[in-house]
């Protein structure tokens, strides 16, 4: 062979290598283009099992701790404070004795009183007396019959003022009693007006208030529940009151009672918890947080918050149908729990809801779906 003609097949080689090299590359990049569209022509989504779940209803409203008694002590005895025993945070017995009033005035309208009395008894022995002549005199026709029944007019006017009398006694006696003044009931002492020689009326409009006491071993919790939670709401039902004084810690009371009707500015039931506080770590006055927790009445739809819809459409989830395609449904949600969403309507259980939807999903959209871990079961 010439060696013209082996160049020429040299060259030709050559080239038919380098026009390989070129194309070889680009036909395998083409291929490979191919199978990962073809792989990605369904959409991998992760999706979660509608399944239904009963779940408590728990909702958190602020709260008013209020005394179960609070009352305001004035005195019934005008005078002078001669002592007083009790001061601002102790504690008092039903009966004891707060304060002590020196009232010599008073003293003198009992001495008068009862010695009015004294008199208005020596009153009625002469009426009797005097009754009992002139009715015996009336038998024997010796005086007329009117001066009889005048005298036992008399006699009755005399025992009339012989009670007058003793009513007017035991009055000031009781003013008297009113000169130690106690505690009505068990209770802390909440405020003291009142000085030793100071003067104290018993007119309430003109008075001071001499002491204020609480009932504080039971407290008086106050909540404005929505019209949403009335229907929940039930006398005997557990409520944890927090307050930030002890962070960590719930203190349990139970609805006691609560207004037959809503406020129609605010929509609100007002509710009233009776709180145990036999320790007194708790101070009426204190504002707190209630948290009410509904026993769950039905089965409702709950799914991650993630696969929640928000756009123009209104609310929507993703559903895989069984050809594997997407279906986006109008639903109604109920209760936000944070993670958690419920779906009160428009979604069936069993469905097969798509976890954290994107937008490039649309409805008709033929999918891949790959069931989720932790979804929520039955």
């Amino acid at each position: 062979m010439k060696p013209a003609r082996l160049k020429i097949l040299a060259l030709a080689a050559a080239a038919a290598a380098v026009v390989a090299a070129a194309i070889v590359p680009r036909f395998l990049a083409a291929a490979a283009l191919a199978a990962r569209a073809e792989a990605s022509a369904h959409t991998i989504v992760n999706v979660v099992i509608a399944a239904p779940k009963a779940t408590a209803t728990v909702f958190t409203l602020p709260a008013s701790i209020q005394a179960f008694q609070d009352t305001p002590i004035y005195a019934r005895t005008t005078g002078f404070i001669a002592k007083w025993t009790t001061d601002i945070g102790d504690r008092v017995k039903a009966g004891q004795v707060m304060a002590v009033i020196d009232a010599p005035d008073l003293d003198q309208e009992l001495n008068q009183a009862r010695a009015a009395l004294e008199q208005a008894k020596a009153n009625l022995e002469i009426a009797r007396i005097s009754a009992d002549r002139w009715r015996d005199l009336g038998t024997q026709n010796a005086v007329a019959q009117q001066d009889v029944d005048q005298k036992a007019a008399d006699f009755a006017g005399a025992k009339a003022a012989v009670v007058a009398a003793q009513a007017n006694v035991e009055r000031l006696a009781q003013l008297k009693d009113f000169q130690q003044v106690t505690a009505p009931y068990d209770g802390v002492v909440t405020a003291r007006n009142v000085q030793v020689g100071q003067l104290i009326t018993a007119n309430l409009s003109t008075g001071i208030e001499l002491f204020h006491i609480a009932e504080t071993d039971v407290l008086r919790v106050f909540v404005d529940v929505p019209q949403a939670y009335v229907r929940s709401v039930r006398e005997g039902l557990a409520v944890d009151i927090t307050v930030p004084e002890f962070p960590g810690r719930a203190f349990t009371g139970a609805v006691a009672r609560y207004a037959g009707a809503l406020d129609s500015a605010s929509r609100t039931l007002l509710v009233e918890i009776h709180l145990p506080n036999p320790k007194g770590e708790l101070f009426a006055g204190m504002f707190g947080q209630a948290r009410f927790s509904i026993p769950p009445t039905q089965s409702t739809i709950i799914l991650p918050s993630n696969a929640a819809i928000f756009n123009a459409a209104g609310t929507q989830v993703a559903v895989v149908d069984d050809s594997n395609h997407i279906r986006l449904l109008q639903v109604k949600f109920g209760r936000d729990f944070g993670t958690q969403i419920e779906i009160i309507e428009g979604l069936k259980a069993g469905a097969h809801v798509v976890a954290n939807p994107s937008d490039a999903l649309t409805d008709g959209l033929e999918v891949s779906p790959v069931l989720q871990q932790g979804a929520p079961k039955k």
